[in-house]
């Protein structure tokens, strides 16, 4: 009676494992492709790369309480920090530190000119924005939450 309880064991056992064995084979072998991507590829990446940033940069425009000629300057100088901090980033230094240093150094500079021409509550926006605390998906949810409003009033 014990050996036949010992091989019932031992078969559900080893029906397990194989069937582990079995799922870890098939899922390693996913196909990969270490192709470099064509110029049309890079371009299309590009292009949309540079609609996202357009797109993010709009929204966070909407909720400043700026005109339209502050809005446009503000536009033009957060295009060139991002542009600045993407070569600042892909600019090659021996320690991470120094690297860190830049970026702060540029995060410290950049919008000096700008303090002067808007509000502080617009300059704690940006600084927030440059730290990463700007969360797009609540402008987008306010937007769509007043569309409907002006929806069901009419």
């Amino acid at each position: 009676m014990k050996k036949v309880i010992f091989i019932l064991l031992t078969l559900l056992l080893s029906q397990t494992v194989t069937g582990q064995i079995r799922r870890n084979r098939s899922l390693n072998q996913i196909p990969q492709t270490n192709r470099e991507p064509t110029a049309s590829e890079i371009a299309k990446r590009e292009r949309q790369i540079e609609e996202r940033k357009a797109e993010f940069l709009n929204n966070f425009l909407s909720t400043l309480e700026a005109d339209n000629f502050q809005k446009e300057i503000i536009k033009q100088y957060l295009n060139s920090y991002f542009e600045k901090k993407l070569v600042l980033l892909k600019g090659k230094y021996a320690h991470s530190v120094e690297r860190e240093a830049v970026i702060k150094q540029l995060d410290d500079s950049h919008f000096k000119d700008l303090e002067e021409l808007i509000s502080k509550s617009d300059m704690e926006k940006i600084k927030g924005l440059i730290k990463g605390e700007f969360d797009e998906d609540d402008v987008k949810k306010k937007r769509k939450k007043n569309k409907k409003r002006k929806k069901d009033k009419n």
